[in-house]
């Protein structure tokens, strides 16, 4: 075997399907990319089917397999919806990205009750019920599997401006920690991926420029991400190959800025 063979066969995902959710948005849309582009078949999980479809274009380009599975994923009903959908059409689930979220910039005293309970709603009652529905499903197929939950660095270290997105991807590391020391004995590993400062639908309204000048200043790469660096980190944590060994970690990917301090 050559050495490029056995790269590939190292991160190869052939024959295993993943679900994708948030898989409309620019950084688990690029996740999916990865992903099919290493032999999955991927399922984009998301509410905008117009984004579904540029998507799925460019996974076509390069003959990767792709299919977009609308849903509501702060339903539980949807998420068993979804499972069902998945296993219909493919048999089984080995991966699950958990990459749905939400922001926003209201400072600490003016957050209302609503704004809180959405915030919640999405970005941690969401990832809480896929990795039941979806972990279930994994647990007692036996076959082991990968779930990726996207954190955050303000899940690591509180950010200003973004009180109630801190607080639940603290949570969801928390969470997936939690996972990853439960469902070891069953080959199930559940890692959280931690993206750095990604300009990204979800944060481009708190990224004001005084705000992407301090970034800049604690960053030691001086830029932001691309979304496409995800990919090595979550081909990674997908691969039963390459990550076998892997779990329960949180996987920085920030351009330095979890080493920086002054």
């Amino acid at each position: 075997m050559s050495a490029s063979d056995y790269l590939n066969s190292l991160f190869s995902l052939e024959g295993q399907t993943a679900v994708v959710i948030g898989g409309t948005g620019e950084l688990c849309g690029a996740m999916a990319e990865g992903l099919a582009g290493a032999g999955g078949r991927v399922l984009l999980v998301g509410r905008n089917e117009e984004k579904a479809k540029a998507r799925l274009a460019r996974i076509a380009e390069f003959g990767g397999k792709a299919e977009f599975v609308p849903a509501e994923v702060t339903s539980r009903a949807e998420l068993e919806k979804l499972l069902a959908t998945a296993l219909e059409r493919a048999g089984a689930v080995d991966i699950l990205v958990n990459g749905a979220g939400v922001n926003s910039p209201t400072p600490f005293l003016e957050i209302g009750e609503e704004e809180f309970d959405r915030i919640l709603q999405v970005n941690l009652k969401a990832v809480f019920q896929a990795c039941q529905v979806f972990g279930s499903h994994l647990v007692e197929a036996g076959r082991g599997g990968s779930i990726i939950n996207i954190g955050s660095m303000s899940g690591v270290v509180p950010l200003s401006r973004v009180f109630t997105y801190s607080l639940t991807k603290a949570a969801v590391h928390n969470l997936s920690k939690n996972l990853a020391r439960e469902w070891a004995p069953r080959k199930v590993r559940v890692n959280t991926l931690v993206p750095g400062f990604f300009p990204a639908e979800q944060n481009r309204k708190v990224l004001t420029p005084d705000r992407v000048q301090s970034i800049m200043g604690h960053t030691p790469m001086k830029r932001f991400g691309e979304a496409h660096e995800l990919i090595g980190a979550t081909l990674l944590l997908a691969s039963a190959g390459a990550g076998s060994f892997i779990t329960g970690a949180e996987l920085v990917v920030d351009g330095g800025y979890a080493a920086m301090t002054i």
